[in-house]
Order: structure tokens, then sequence, then C-alpha cells
């Protein structure tokens, strides 16, 4: 789950990265926000999914704007668990300001298990195994 903070502005656009250990983006999780003319303002996400494109269609959903919250499932590899991989949340709002790491969360049994406060608009996420 990801809870906004009560920012004023348009819908926040959130890429969902999967990091590897040398810091490096390996894949796309989940992108909240679908009108692809505002992707370019997800700038580090942007530049790594040009250099790799594959179909995000099904990892897409809504923008989620201050306040609200959002819910979503997120398809994670076991063997990527506690081997140095970060979950990076990306976020970017029409005319304000641009996080390239709002939120990094070790992709680790721990970090996994908590709740993580953000650092723009998102104040926190938490994570849940189903």
């Amino acid at each position: 789950m990801v809870q906004m903070t009560n920012y004023v502005g348009e819908g926040a656009y959130i890429a969902v990265s999967l990091i590897d250990a040398k810091g490096a983006y390996e894949k796309t999780l989940y992108v909240m926000g679908s009108d692809k003319k505002w992707y370019p303002d997800l700038k580090e996400w942007n530049k790594a999914y040009k250099k790799k494109p594959t179909n995000i269609s099904a990892v897409t959903g809504a923008s989620v704007t201050g306040g609200d919250r959002s819910v979503t499932v997120l398809d994670l590899e076991t063997a990527k668990i506690n081997k140095g991989y970060k979950l990076r949340f990306e976020t970017a709002v029409e005319d304000n300001k641009y996080y390239l790491k709002d939120i990094e969360i070790p992709l680790t049994t721990e970090g996994l298990a908590a709740k993580t406060e953000g650092t723009g608009y998102i104040r926190y996420v938490r994570l849940s195994a189903n």
C-alpha cells in the first residue's frame, strides 16, 4: 500500500522499479499513472525504460493524488530477496519537484515486513506478502 502526503497539485506519477545490488535499474514492477506523455518526468526510470522497453500495460494504473492511497500487487521473484536488490519508488508531480528516491526499500525479509517512510510525495509504503 502506498499512502501519499497531503501535497497540493496534480496526481503523482510513481514508478516502482527493481534495482540490482550495483544500484542499476533491472525492471519495472509498477507504474502509477498511465498517460505516457508524463513518463519523461520520471527521469531515471524513463531513461532506463527507454533502454529496455517492455510492455508495461499489465503493470500500469492510475496516478495517486495528495492524501490518497493506492493498493496494488507487485510481482516479486523470491530468488531476489536477501540478494542486495531494492525497490525504488520514483515520483513526479506536474509543475512540482521530482524525487528519484522518494522511497527505497531493501528487498530483504526485514525490508518487506517494515513500514517505510517516504521523503517526497509518498508518506509511507507498507508491503505484505499474499
